[in-house]
């Protein structure tokens, strides 16, 4: 579909409106439920981010949103779309806001947000729309159709032969090197991993089920003193290549957003659920998820340990402490 055909799409009126059964998230305002009303099935209302009360009697709302497959793995979302906006045109009845009409349009992205979100922020969304901006520049040196990541992570492959880094996002493709199964060796450092250093890299694109990744470190190098870190360590192929993503591992790390829950698409006004970290506590920087599914920008596409599937900006791959 054209984005004019979209936008077309996108201009609902209130005898037209998509009729969608919603239970709005506490946070959201009163009339969130009526607006969610005018949003295409193809598509997921994620927060209010902005409320303009120019005219106090008919103000105008603002709600984030994205592709209804913005969590699916095999239609990776980008966090470097700004996605679209629902336009609500509201009025007052009987005392409280309701939506008339609405319209869906591209997502203005010089409309900064007036609505308070409960944050874990270092940075703002301006600095991680720069970083953004940043990374993407690096699109054209990487292979074609690959999604720029920026993001860290760890092999999880138990083989003792290794996990195969390949030259193109397939397992048919050539093997350009391995990376080290868990490695132990007698240390006399406290944090030792119970089984075994793994082997850490950088992780610089998605596609197709396969990270690509660069700068492999041998495992446990950096955690351990020189004096007793073994000369036969195992070298990892510290290249580019691809691996499976279902073989990769990480931590959360403070993304500067919402802990204890993940996006349904890779920005901080989509829809949010909470979820569960290995203990049965809220995901946080302490602790990984039970599996990462696909990057985007500084986002990963990942799944907790309690089933639930969105994203979480930043994963680290330190060993030893929280990644806060």
């Amino acid at each position: 579909m054209t984005r004019i055909a979209i936008l077309i799409a996108g201009l609902i009126t209130a005898s037209t409106a998509f009729a969608q059964s919603v239970t709005p998230p506490p946070e959201m305002p009163d009339w969130f439920a009526s607006a969610y009303a005018f949003v295409p099935p193809d598509r997921v209302a994620g927060q209010v981010f902005h409320v303009d009360t120019t005219n106090p009697q008919a103000p105008i709302g603002y709600i984030a949103v994205y592709p209804a497959d913005a969590d699916d793995p095999k239609t990776t979302a980008s966090a470097f779309d700004a996605g679209e906006m629902l336009v609500a045109q509201l009025a007052r009845s009987e005392g409280k806001l309701t939506t008339q009409s609405a319209e869906l349009r591209p997502r203005d992205v010089t409309l900064n947000s007036n609505i308070p979100r409960v944050l874990s922020a270092a940075r703002d969304d301006d600095e991680y729309r720069n970083l953004h901006a940043e990374l993407l520049k690096t699109r054209d040196k990487l292979p074609n159709g690959t999604m720029p990541c920026d993001i860290h992570g760890w092999s999880e492959d138990r083989d003792p032969n290794g996990l195969n880094v390949r030259a193109e996002p397939s397992a048919k493709a050539k093997i350009l090197g391995t990376l080290p199964a868990p490695y132990k060796f007698k240390s006399k450092g406290d944090n030792v991993p119970e089984g075994g250093w793994l082997t850490e890299f950088s992780i610089i694109g998605f596609k197709d089920g396969w990270f690509l990744i660069d700068g492999a470190q041998p495992p446990g190098k950096e955690y351990e003193d020189e004096s007793v870190y073994p000369r036969n360590h195992p070298k990892p192929y510290s290249g580019r290549g691809w691996v499976a993503a279902n073989k990769v591992g990480a931590q959360y790390a403070n993304g500067d957003t919402r802990m204890g829950g993940l996006f349904q698409a890779p920005h901080v006004d989509a829809q949010w659920t909470p979820a569960k970290g290995e203990g049965g506590s809220e995901i946080s920087a302490d602790g990984g998820p039970k599996r990462i599914l696909a990057c985007s920008g500084f986002w990963a596409l990942v799944e907790s340990h309690d089933g639930v599937r969105g994203w979480w900006r930043r994963l680290c791959s330190s060993q030893v402490t929280n990644c806060s």
